[in-house]
């Protein structure tokens, strides 16, 4: 079964909350589980931006509720591939915190294909895919810890 993945950059739904993102995550970790996805979801609080990867099918299925939900607007795909491995297989879903300036590196770097440099060095980071892994692998093997109930919109 082929692998496919996808990432796309959107507007967050003004007055968005930690708690109604975290709901979020973990709707789409129980959906994706099923599916056999897998991704990280970036936000600043204003912008997300969000890779998910697995089978076409499941793929599909998720970015199908991806475009229905209602907490967000002005969906664009930043790209799309098949084939390969996966680069994210750490999470069905996890959301995370970035700065506004590293999300929108990321959002306009290289997505063609998905594609990773063979020969980067940490200070040549150039696709989006080797960006979204730069402010990922700080949190692989991190279990988030529950710090209890919050409220209000993200900074």
């Amino acid at each position: 079964m082929p692998l496919r993945a996808l990432a796309y950059c959107s507007q967050a739904l003004p007055g968005l909350t930690l708690d109604q993102i975290d709901d979020l995550a973990k709707d789409a970790a129980a959906h994706n589980a099923i599916a056999g996805v897998t991704g990280v979801l970036l936000t600043d609080g204003k912008r997300f931006l969000q890779y998910i990867e697995g089978p076409e099918e499941g793929v599909s299925l998720a970015y199908s509720r991806i475009i229905n939900a209602t907490s967000h607007l002005g969906i664009v795909e930043l790209g799309r591939t098949e084939g390969g491995q996966r680069r994210f297989p750490y999470w069905s879903m996890r959301w995370l915190p970035v700065e506004t300036e590293d999300l929108r590196i990321a959002e306009l770097s290289d997505w063609r294909g998905l594609r990773s440099s063979d020969e980067v060095t940490i200070d040549q980071v150039t696709t989006g895919v080797e960006r979204v892994a730069r402010l990922v692998n700080p949190y692989v093997g991190v279990v988030p810890l529950d710090t209890g109930p919050r409220s209000g919109p993200l900074p």
